[in-house]
């Protein structure tokens, strides 16, 4: 349980979470639990996917879709799809000092690499829990659900397709000392 975790305080020199922040309800509640079993002074590093950053070619209005419900669906679950721009703000508000906030990109292009991203947004809409839930939470239909997988195989076996978004990353401390209130 990341909003409990089974360790005593001031455990770790470092806490590292990866794609974690953007499916918590309680983002702050995790780190606060991050900073509570860091030694003073230790490090926490997460790092989140911003899916508002996500940009492909050729363009393709499914994917603009499927977008569109990511976004609804994990805000429906209490989570935020775009966390990544957010990450600096929630380090802070759980009592993290010297913040580092930085970016990266993960870029499709590769055969490999677009034929993974393909095979994985296409299963989780036809057989994964995602495509479940956006039919029986009334998000779209089992047809709109099949159109969204066909979007990435179209995608996928266009000539040099592209994909890209951005992640955000922060490095923090817990603080050495606690001020005395």
């Amino acid at each position: 349980d990341v909003y409990s975790l089974d360790f005593p305080d001031d455990s770790f020199d470092v806490v590292y979470g990866h794609q974690l922040l953007q499916h918590l309800g309680r983002p702050v509640a995790a780190l606060e639990e991050a900073r509570r079993v860091l030694k003073p002074g230790g490090i926490v590093a997460v790092r989140d996917a911003d899916y508002g950053t996500m940009v492909h070619d050729p363009h393709d209005p499914m994917i603009d879709r499927w977008l569109e419900l990511y976004h609804e669906l994990a805000r429906h679950n209490g989570a935020e799809p775009d966390a990544g721009r957010r990450l600096g703000r929630w380090v802070a508000e759980a009592g993290f000092e010297d913040i580092t906030t930085t970016t990266s990109t993960w870029t499709y292009t590769s055969s490999a690499a677009v034929e993974g991203w393909r095979a994985l947004w296409s299963n989780r809409v036809l057989q994964a829990r995602m495509g479940r839930s956006l039919t029986e939470e009334g998000f779209a239909s089992k047809v709109e659900v099949a159109e969204l997988a066909a979007a990435f195989d179209r995608w996928a076996a266009a000539p040099h397709p592209f994909f890209a978004f951005l992640h955000g990353e922060v490095l923090a401390r817990k603080p050495r000392e606690v001020a005395s209130g």
